[in-house]
């Protein structure tokens, strides 16, 4: 299985390298756990890396979702929208299953093997569109396989009932007919929040069974830590890390370099919690390499 980089920093390794090429991914979790955030990192490395991005939006609208990117540090996303590369399809309120029965195979045609990411954000919608099970599973089937046809899929799930347990009855079904499920554990709690990630499952591949801590950091996404899980975090310098990025700048595409300078000069120790400099550094560097 060829593997291809998330575009979220620390994660790959925890996935043997990334996920599979041409394969679906779940990504599961609450209100405000990143799932849009993670679907944008996803495209976006797509993007960076030569491949065309469609992003299908179920619940905002495309202005929204081009919004937090741009808040995200990803000024660049209407340079992709101008050439045509990055294509949205705002569904918001409509009737997507109906897309599904109906258009898919047109789109399909369009684009197969075009070797494209896809996006598809949230998927929730398309569940709650029909009551009957069976018919549930036909329509995820057929949306999963078709558009696996065009490249690789990210899909997201809303995450309701008891939180942490996937066993709401929207999480079910997507979560088996996928290849990989990535689990986004977010709580809220006065004065800090608790964030942790968990790699379900992942077909074909070795992947951490581990629960890891991960931060959403202004202009970098998600972060995730990958060990020591308990150590505090060493007091350093900002310095430290911009030199260790001067240092690396042979080794990073230009734009990028320009961008994560931009990004450690606004960055804060409170933004980063237990993840140290060395570690975001290595993380960059892994997603890169």
């Amino acid at each position: 299985m060829k593997k291809i980089k998330t575009g979220v920093f620390g994660l790959n390794p925890l996935l043997d390298g990334g996920i599979n090429e041409n394969s679906t991914t779940a990504v599961i979790g609450g209100s405000g756990a990143g799932k849009t955030t993670f679907a944008i990192q996803f495209i976006r490395k797509g993007l960076e890396s030569g491949q065309e991005g469609i992003f299908v939006s179920l619940d905002e609208n495309k202005e929204q979702i081009i919004r937090e990117a741009v808040e995200m540090g990803w000024e660049e996303i209407m340079e992709y929208l101008k050439d045509d590369l990055l294509v949205f399809i705002d569904a918001s309120g409509k009737d997507f299953s109906n897309f599904i029965r109906k258009e898919l195979h047109t789109f399909v045609s369009d684009w197969k093997k075009a070797g494209a990411r896809i996006a598809i954000d949230p998927l929730t919608p398309v569940i709650w569109s029909v009551q009957d099970n069976y018919e549930q599973r036909e329509l995820i089937t057929m949306l999963l396989k078709q558009t696996r046809k065009v490249g690789t899929v990210l899909c997201t799930l809303e995450e309701h009932g008891t939180e942490g347990n996937l066993s709401g009855h929207e999480t079910i079904i997507p979560m088996y007919l996928a290849d990989c499920v990535i689990h986004l554990r977010y709580k809220a709690m006065e004065g800090s929040n608790s964030r942790m990630l968990k790699i379900v499952k992942c077909r074909n591949s070795w992947h951490s069974e581990e629960f890891h801590p991960y931060r959403i950091i202004s202009g970098l996404g998600l972060v995730v830590k990958q060990g020591d899980f308990g150590k505090t975090r060493k007091k350093e310098s900002a310095q430290e890390l911009m030199k260790e990025l001067e240092k690396n700048a042979g080794n990073l595409p230009k734009n990028a370099f320009q961008k994560l300078k931009e990004t450690f000069k606004e960055l804060s120790d409170a933004e980063l919690g237990n993840i140290t400099y060395a570690e975001l550094m290595r993380y960059i560097m892994e997603e890169y390499s």
